[in-house]
């Protein structure tokens, strides 16, 4: 991501949980917002790596890209299809 990285509506905590949870809590997260709107997922699970932009795909919502914001935590942005 760069400095043009749009900013968020929602974020979702999901540090210490891993595979499936971080995507299944983004899937619920997303359910309520409106088409357009921003998720930042923050996750530590290696697999979401995959498993983010492939959810995305999978469920029609765009992939805006990940950055690392410490050892082993990344911030996922996603916005609703």
């Amino acid at each position: 991501m760069t400095d043009e990285t749009p900013s968020w509506d929602a974020e979702l905590d999901a540090v210490g949980l891993i595979c499936p949870l971080p995507v299944l809590k983004a899937r619920k997260a997303l359910l309520p917002m409106e088409r357009g709107a921003v998720l930042c997922l923050v996750a530590s699970d290696p697999a979401a790596v995959i498993d983010v932009p492939h959810f995305c795909a999978e469920a029609g919502h765009d992939f805006l890209g990940v950055e690392e914001t410490a050892e082993g935590v990344r911030r996922y942005l996603i916005r609703r299809g």
